[in-house]
């Protein structure tokens, strides 16, 4: 599995101070929908504390939990790759504190500076990667559990 990485410190420190001056902080309580799979996805988060929940809905009456989140992680990558719709949603597990970015004003940023932009690109990426095989991993599991008739 590939390793997880925090994108704020992944990020020399140049181009994190950039990207930080785009920042609001925010704050989530705890079980606060953040966003909906399929929902405009116009922004994203580092999570500064607490813990977030990615979900996948099975069905209506069913979600998968197929990540936790935790401090420093990225909260959101859909914004950055067309439709920009959510691939999954993200409820706030426990008191959520995140810096917020508006996706516009980051890829104006990345533009005009493309060194950023290109670091940028590479380490969503990796957190996309890691994030997908764990995924690919929990569904498994789901799938498993569905298959032993344990899930409804």
């Amino acid at each position: 599995m590939t390793k997880a990485i925090k994108l704020l410190t992944a990020l020399p420190p140049p181009q994190r101070a950039r990207l930080m001056a785009l920042a609001r902080e925010v704050s989530f309580p705890e079980d606060t929908r953040i966003f909906e799979s399929g929902g405009t996805a116009d922004r994203f988060w580092v999570i500064r504390s607490g813990a977030v929940s990615l979900d996948q809905p099975v069905n209506e009456l069913h979600r998968v939990t197929v990540a936790a989140l935790g401090a420093g992680d990225l909260l959101g990558w859909s914004w950055l790759f067309p439709p920009h719709e959510w691939d999954f949603g993200a409820v706030a597990f426990s008191p959520v504190r995140a810096y917020e970015f508006d996706a516009a004003a980051v890829l104006r940023l990345c533009e005009e500076d493309p060194e950023l932009g290109l670091l940028l690109v590479r380490k969503v990426a990796e957190v996309l990667a890691h994030r997908l095989e764990a995924t690919r991993g929990k569904l498994m599991e789901q799938y498993a559990m569905y298959r032993r008739g344990g899930l409804v």
